[in-house]
């Protein structure tokens, strides 16, 4: 640790592969480059916020820098990346206080721990209110999901991929190489789904793909 600064760690989330991590990233950092703090580590998760505690390698790794001493804040971009399960989510930041560690989101800046080390009462409200929100917004874009589907469905529309667009072997294994790597490197389908953030039910597809695979 550089001189009195104080060790900190960024964890940021998104749900696919398609969304990036980078804007979260370059936010955090630059905040703790204004506080002083030394960023540990960054941990990346691309997992579904709804995704069960068991999925989320990040929230672990985050979790066992604290356990050791190595960490004594967390930084989040904002409380819908840690987590869209409510249960995830409190009993990450109750892990965390049990280690005096403090969770800081950047959203609203403010922080689950108070400088004298004891839990901040506004920080612990607004948390549990933010949380409900974010779960409100999975449950309420996962109907809206629904309700699309039903209306296409109703309109005699397929759904899908078009007849004869059948992803190849090649191309899933090509599409989901941090899988490959980790079941290549002789790790069980659980532990790569731990690691890579996906689904086990998606490690067990590229598994079987790569038997095809040229």
């Amino acid at each position: 640790m550089k001189g009195n600064s104080i060790p900190v760690a960024i964890l940021v989330r998104v749900s696919t592969a398609k969304q990036e991590t980078d804007r979260q990233i370059s936010e955090l950092e630059a905040y703790a480059k204004a506080k002083g703090y030394e960023v540990i580590e960054t941990c990346r998760e691309q997992v579904s916020g709804a995704a069960s505690e068991d999925l989320r390698h990040g929230l672990h790794r985050v979790e066992e820098l604290a356990s050791t001493g190595a960490i004594k804040k967390v930084l989040v971009h904002e409380v819908s990346r840690l987590a869209r399960k409510n249960s995830v989510a409190h009993a990450f930041v109750e892990s965390l206080e049990e280690f005096r560690v403090s969770l800081y989101w950047h959203q609203q800046g403010i922080e689950t721990l108070l400088p004298n080390g004891k839990r901040n009462p506004a920080a612990a409200i607004m948390f549990a209110l933010l949380a409900e929100m974010a779960r409100a917004e999975r449950e309420t874009l996962s109907e809206r999901i629904r309700s699309g589907l039903d209306e296409a469905k109703r309109k005699g529309k397929t759904l899908g991929r078009p007849i004869g667009t059948k992803v190849k072997p090649n191309q899933f294994v090509k599409k989901h190489a941090d899988i490959c790597k980790r079941l290549k490197e002789g790790h069980s389908v659980r532990n790569t789904a731990k690691i890579t953030g996906k689904g086990v039910s998606t490690v067990q597809r590229v598994k079987a793909a790569l038997q095809f695979a040229a």
